[in-house]
């Protein structure tokens, strides 16, 4: 298993990084710090979002109140609000590049566009069900519009004209089971391995020179890591404290775990890029605290120490389902390298 080093792993390669999400706040969820890291180094980081969590829940309480509640279940609305989240989180990440998928043109995909009203695609967030605890299924009333349901290619050609625009070095997602099953993160891994194919193929309907993306990187975490770190969340003092007063549930150490963690054995065969969170756990909680109607009490273990505590807790927040989860020390992602000659 690869180790962490002491600058943000392949942040000194040319190209930056692009990171492809499927709602906002994913981007802070998964892959906050390796954004942040690479930012921070004063590469280019690129987040392209494919949805706007339109059919997202809305944390709004007496111990965290945001009064919005009134938004979940207005679509329009609730992703006109997430819009907002999202460059919040983005501006405390450092970064300043940022795609919504939908609103790529196949016609123009450079920057002077970004964001700007599509061709009249829209994307929308799929909804999802729990089918176990901390994994999700499909929602049986997803609309047409649907992430999940959008042809792949369609998909996935938008996202090669962002690839051969910003030439990237490495393209960050979830793996190849979304993470904990969301299907719109499973499509999303769907079109960025498909989208990178597109990238290189001169033949490819997509605007711009080919470009082949050397490197894809697939968020994961090491299981050994996981229990270790709700083994030390369980134990430490402030959290039973806070899920006491608030009524917050702690995470089974022992419990079946989401796709994202991977046996170490397994880990250990694979290229690993491992990136340390403490030197940016400042802007990833500014990051998730800008999400406010889904993410809550975002806190840092005190003190923050130089070297990760026993277990790894840098901290711990929730999200809706009032489930606390920790903050672990490192990001862990497995290099996939795209293949000379790709297409495949």
């Amino acid at each position: 298993m690869t180790q962490a080093a002491g600058t943000p792993p392949g942040a000194d390669t040319p190209g930056g990084l692009l990171a492809v999400h499927a709602h906002p706040d994913d981007e802070t969820l998964a892959t906050g710090a390796l954004l942040a890291a690479w930012a921070a180094s004063g590469q280019r980081v690129t987040v392209v979002t494919c949805s706007r969590g339109e059919r997202g829940e809305v944390i709004d309480t007496p111990e965290h109140p945001t009064g919005l509640a009134h938004l979940e279940g207005d679509g329009p609305a609730l992703a006109a609000h997430r819009e907002l989240e999202l460059a919040a989180a983005l501006a405390a990440l450092g970064v300043g590049d940022h795609r919504f998928l939908d609103t790529v043109h196949l016609s123009d995909a450079g920057p002077a566009r970004a964001n700007r009203a599509s061709d009249g695609v829209r994307y929308e967030d799929s909804g999802m069900t729990w089918v176990s605890p901390g994994v999700a299924g499909p929602a049986d009333d997803a609309p047409p519009t649907a992430l999940s349901r959008v042809p792949l290619d369609d998909a996935a050609s938008r996202l090669a004209a962002v690839l051969r625009d910003r030439r990237p070095s490495v393209v960050a997602t979830y793996e190849p089971r979304g993470g904990y099953g969301h299907p719109d993160h499973v499509r999303a891994h769907e079109v960025t391995v498909r989208a990178v194919e597109l990238a290189a193929d001169p033949a490819a309907r997509v605007p711009g020179e080919p470009w082949r993306v050397p490197e894809r990187w697939e968020a994961v975490a090491p299981v050994s890591e996981v229990r270790a770190a709700r083994r030390a969340l369980a134990d430490h003092g402030a959290v039973r404290g806070l899920a006491d007063r608030v009524g917050l549930e702690l995470p089974d150490p022992d419990e079946p775990l989401p796709p994202v963690a991977k046996d170490d054995a397994v880990l250990d065969g694979e290229r690993l890029a491992r990136v340390e969170v403490s030197p940016v756990l400042v802007p990833v909680l500014a990051a998730m605290r800008a999400h406010a109607t889904q993410v809550q009490h975002a806190t840092a273990a005190q003190p923050v120490a130089a070297h990760p505590p026993a277990g790894g807790l840098l901290g711990w927040y929730a999200l809706s389902n009032d489930v606390l989860a920790p903050i672990l020390a490192h990001e862990t992602y497995v290099r996939r390298t795209t293949p000379v000659g790709s297409p495949r």
